[in-house]
């Protein structure tokens, strides 16, 4: 009986050799693969072992190829794995740099996302060095929560959760007494390593960052609102508006900026604005919605006078009164 069952799940457990212990410079000889299957508990001749490799090769759609190396040192291995070994690394690096994922949960992703790939390649997935001096989140509950988050918008329904705010203890303390948040959440989306819910309530569109939310719980029969507004809502405009995700009034700012920050300015608005080069040679305006913020005039200031706030007026004399306020404070 115990060789019955191990022949049922043959084909299974020489896929998953093939898949962790080779590479193309790591191929399995037929007599090897025996060896490993024994080692699973699998019973095998060599006639039939070739018989299963083209069996595996022959498998319809399947996301992986079997190839034979011939000559010395010859054997087989498996190649066009369902991740390509680049395409793992680059969710490895999403996880290590996502603040609002622990540590731990860090590294369970990562040890998951390295069964994808053979044992010898695994290894290059230990990139520990960009988690050096990294702030990461101590609450996995987030996960949790951005699984709900996603459930109620697929469902088209309000969730109802408290709003937090870390306090001098380092503990997360809900906003308002814990006072009962209720939203129509509408879309999720991951800017400078944190998620954030849009979502409309009090007649407009908000965003709340998804690790200050607790509690989150789905109200079923109770329909999502604010699909006009949403229709009207372009997600990557409203993201270049905001500076750290602080809101502010909306206001077309026109910024003089020194020829070197053209790259500066698409990377941070993108390639729609127009780039008006100046009559010295040396400078261009370009003119974009912003929500004005303390976060905004900062982020101008970081350039020093290589760009400077044009217009409107309003906007301009409001980033003199902050340096005001900045040179009294540092006098």
């Amino acid at each position: 009986m115990p060789r019955k069952e191990g022949q049922k799940r043959k084909l299974l457990v020489l896929l998953q050799i093939l898949l962790r212990e080779t590479d193309e410079k790591h191929p399995l000889s037929v007599p090897q693969l025996v060896e490993k299957l024994q080692e699973h508990g699998v019973e095998a001749e060599r006639k039939s072992v070739y018989g299963d490799l083209e069996t595996l090769n022959a498998l319809p759609g399947a996301p992986y190829e079997i190839v034979q190396l011939r000559g010395r040192g010859g054997g087989y291995y498996m190649t066009g794995a369902l991740f390509e070994l680049a395409e793992l690394k680059l969710l490895v690096d999403a996880v290590y740099a996502s603040k609002f994922i622990t540590a731990r949960k860090s590294k369970t992703l990562i040890d998951k996302l390295g069964q994808f790939t053979s044992r010898y390649h695994q290894d290059e997935l230990d990139r520990k060095v960009l988690v050096s001096g990294r702030i990461k989140s101590t609450d996995e509950k987030i996960l949790y929560t951005v699984d709900a988050l996603h459930g109620a918008i697929t469902a088209g329904e309000q969730v109802q959760f408290k709003y937090c705010d870390w306090n001098l203890q380092k503990k997360m303390t809900p906003r308002h007494d814990g006072q009962l948040y209720r939203v129509s959440p509408w879309v999720l989306v991951w800017e400078n390593g944190n998620y954030y819910l849009i979502a409309y309530t009090e007649g407009r569109l908000k965003h709340y960052r998804v690790d200050k939310m607790q509690g989150v719980h789905q109200l079923a029969g109770f329909r999502r609102e604010g699909a006009a507004e949403y229709a009207a809502f372009d997600v990557n405009i409203y993201m270049q508006q905001m500076f750290g995700m602080f809101n502010g009034p909306l206001k077309k700012v026109t910024l003089l900026c020194e020829n070197r920050f053209a790259g500066a300015m698409i990377d941070r608005f993108g390639t729609g604005p127009i780039l008006n080069p100046q009559a010295d040679g040396e400078h261009f305006t370009l003119t974009v919605p912003v929500q004005v913020s303390p976060q905004f005039f900062g982020w101008v200031a970081g350039f020093g006078p290589g760009v400077a706030i044009a217009g409107p007026p309003e906007v301009r004399a409001e980033m003199r009164k902050t340096l005001d306020q900045l040179q009294e404070l540092y006098r």
